[in-house]
């Protein structure tokens, strides 16, 4: 998972590719739907807890499980396929796991069942968002990473509309597989890495990393990481709470909830740009300070406040901080190391973020069934 800001720059348009104008849209397309399988089931959960006699806290493991599958999914398919076959085979094998955990979903018979196969769809998500930036990369323009991070982060934040109306449509298994969306974009997007270079084979001897115990080691990196798991672990919390609250508090049902709480997420993401800009000026201590007491407020707000308007702004508030975060902390996680460790490093800094991912609505749903029985 990159962050929306991730490798934007400066382009003077006279000199841009059109590879950002002819693909954009395509990559954007595969890694939307992809980051929708984050938020899509959120408001479902009560519908899937009933239809599966399970408990709402059992049943938050379905937004859960996606998380820890996209942080296996992310190694697992850009490093070891996409190593041995290429951005081609890494798509086609991320596909087939979107498919087949959401075959596994739309049949499974009890909640276990249901959450292996979030775990193997996350998988498959992650692979073809990974995929997505790889072949954004291509573009030394810097627009189309640009186009397909501002997907991504449109998808993971429109996913709570989305799921509620599909699941009202289609019932709640119907949100759990939001990411098959991506599959329509698949076949183009294969043509497209058929026309990468031919790749020039590493030799085994040069290319075994060994521990990063000197990433680990680095205060720097330490220090971003940590602040970037908080943030994550917040944001991916109230995306599981938030709209709920707002239920609770305006008594109105899933679709309408998620429109709004889209529109709030949403808006956080895209107003991060702001802060982006003007992070040079403040400082790494005074941005890193920033971030923290926005992720703060946010949750105090979103958790304490008695109003829903209140609710949705603390839940902005986190997609701003962390959407924010997500892009210029992972320049201070790599400014103290060197240059051939900076891979590595980013590696880490978004497994960092992908355990908020997972960590989040697990939290989330223990915080509110511990206040249930006190």
């Amino acid at each position: 998972m990159s962050g929306p800001f991730a490798g934007a720059r400066r382009v003077d348009r006279r000199s841009a590719s059109p590879f950002a104008g002819r693909t954009g849209p395509l990559l954007a397309a595969l890694a939307a739907p992809a980051a929708m399988g984050v938020s899509g089931p959120s408001l479902a959960l009560p519908e899937a807890a009933r239809a599966l006699s399970a408990t709402p806290a059992a049943t938050a493991w379905l937004m859960t499980a996606f998380g820890l599958g996209m942080a296996l999914g992310t190694p697992l398919l850009s490093a070891t396929v996409g190593r041995r076959h290429g951005t081609t085979g890494a798509v086609g094998a991320a596909a087939a796991l979107v498919a087949l955990g959401a075959l596994v979903i739309l049949l499974a018979p009890n909640l276990p069942l249901a959450v292996a196969g979030r775990a193997l769809e996350a998988a498959g998500a992650a692979g073809l968002n990974v995929a997505a930036f790889q072949l954004a990369g291509r573009d030394r323009s810097g627009r189309t990473p640009g186009l397909v991070a501002i997907g991504s982060a449109a998808g993971g934040t429109a996913g709570l509309f989305t799921g509620a109306a599909v699941a009202g449509a289609f019932g709640w298994r119907g949100a759990l597989v939001l990411p098959l969306l991506s599959l329509p974009a698949l076949r183009p997007v294969l043509s497209l890495a058929n026309e990468e270079s031919p790749r020039t084979p590493t030799p085994t001897s040069t290319s075994t990393p060994g521990l990063p115990l000197d990433i680990l080691r680095n205060s720097r990196f330490l220090s971003a990481a940590a602040l970037m798991l908080t943030l994550s672990t917040v944001n991916f919390a109230l995306l599981y709470a938030a709209p709920r609250r707002v239920a609770a508090l305006t008594g109105w049902g899933p679709v309408e909830t998620g429109a709004v709480a889209s529109v709030a997420a949403l808006a956080g993401a895209l107003l991060s740009w702001q802060l982006v800009r003007v992070a040079p000026a403040l400082g790494a201590v005074r941005l890193k300070g920033l971030l923290g007491a926005g992720s703060a407020v946010a949750l105090a707000l979103a958790v304490t406040a008695p109003w829903p308007v209140a609710v949705l702004v603390g839940s902005g508030t986190s997609a701003l901080v962390t959407a924010g975060g997500q892009g210029l902390l992972s320049g201070a996680a790599t400014e103290t190391l060197p240059a051939g460790r900076h891979g590595n490093a980013i590696g880490l800094f978004n497994l960092a973020f992908l355990i908020g991912v997972a960590a989040g609505p697990a939290l989330a749903s223990f915080a509110d069934q511990t206040v249930q029985f006190i």
